[in-house]
């Protein structure tokens, strides 16, 4: 399982870390095009969220790498399900039905979870 997990989340977690990262730095009118939804959300709102991203990508990677606390990569995959989770609301709450990403990033927590779970 050692294997899978990484299968799963390396991607994962260069997905979150790029996604992140773009939210912490660049301005409301360059996300715009990628992210409607910045629109409705104040920057602070945004920018926490890009962080929280981008340390839930290093939690997917670092403990598990150090072999230090590697219940965190556990709770950093818990923490982006609930993440994906909100996202989904807002978007069905906008009215926006493209959320085809936001379930395949579910799928793929629940399945990071799951091989998490199993070296614990």
């Amino acid at each position: 399982m050692n294997v899978a997990y990484w299968i799963l989340a390396g991607p994962l977690a260069l997905f979150y870390l790029y996604s992140g990262g773009i939210k912490t730095v660049q301005d409301r009118a360059r996300l715009r095009p990628m992210m409607a939804w910045v629109d409705a959300m104040p920057m602070p709102a945004v920018r926490t969220i890009g962080a929280i991203e981008v340390c839930g990508a290093i939690g997917l990677v670092l403990p598990p790498l150090t072999g230090t606390a590697p219940w965190l990569a556990l709770a950093a995959a818990i923490g982006f399900e609930a993440l994906q989770t909100a996202a989904i609301g807002v978007h069905l709450s906008r009215g926006e039905r493209e959320i085809a990403l936001n379930l395949t990033l579910l799928a793929v927590g629940a399945m990071v979870i799951w091989t998490a779970t199993t070296w614990l």
